[in-house]
């Protein structure tokens, strides 16, 4: 285990998406450990040549965890942050979606960090941050847009969950936040909504959501944080 000062950290990045994938970059380059949990491992594989700190586990969330829990208990006795980057989106209107795009939906961006958080508590220690990514979509009050409400209603689920979680858990000294991101340059956001450009790199998010999983769960737990510029988000 490699150190960033005089703190020891492991951490896991659940379900690489380009956001996940540069958060991986930036986590190996302050020198923590790291597994990715991932459907595609391409560059992972060829980022972990380079990175001895960096684990990639081939996993999709929708049909369970397993078989990633227990390469993930092989590598770590603790785990000190755990980011839920995990998003699957369907644009499409409301009248349209089946029960199995929901139930896709949900299982992915809800029951995904369900099933991880609940497994790896085992792992967790007073001082673990868990860090789940929400959007702007499931942040109550914000501007909601036609055919992504599967996205926004699982990532408000998972919002809820972060308050429900941090209660529970505070006898643990586990903290839990969400991070509602708006609009960053990503493939899912050109899913959503085609030709916008967004004001934010994934680079650049990447580092906030590092920074905050890091250093910032003294300040927070339990909190619904929105993290966008403007709408889309």
């Amino acid at each position: 285990v490699q150190t960033t000062g005089n703190d020891t950290i492991t951490s896991l990045v659940q379900r690489v998406t380009l956001i996940g994938f540069e958060l991986t970059k930036q986590l190996l380059v302050e020198g923590h450990q790291v597994i990715t949990l991932t459907r595609s491992t391409n560059e992972l594989d060829q980022l972990s040549t380079y990175h001895s700190n960096l684990k990639v586990i081939k996993c999709d969330l929708a049909s369970g965890v397993d078989m990633a829990l227990a390469q993930i208990k092989l590598h770590f006795d603790q785990l000190d942050v755990l980011v839920n980057n995990a998003g699957t989106l369907i644009n499409q209107s409301f009248i349209d979606t089946t029960d199995a795009d929901w139930q896709h939906v949900l299982n992915v961006n809800l029951m995904g960090p369900v099933r991880l958080i609940r497994a790896l508590t085992p792992l967790m220690t007073r001082g673990t941050h868990i860090v789940n990514i929400s959007s702007m979509g499931g942040y109550q009050g914000s501007s909601k847009f036609p055919g992504l409400s599967a996205y926004s209603a699982s990532k408000g689920a998972l919002s809820i969950l972060t308050e429900c979680l941090s209660v529970e858990y505070a006898h643990l000294g586990v903290h839990f936040n969400a991070l509602c991101l708006g609009a960053v340059q990503t493939e899912m956001l050109t899913e959503a909504f085609p030709g916008y450009q967004a004001p934010v790199q994934a680079t650049d998010m990447a580092r906030f959501i590092s920074d905050f999983a890091l250093h910032r769960s003294m300040l927070f737990n339990g909190k619904i944080i929105p993290v966008a510029i403007h709408d889309p988000g």
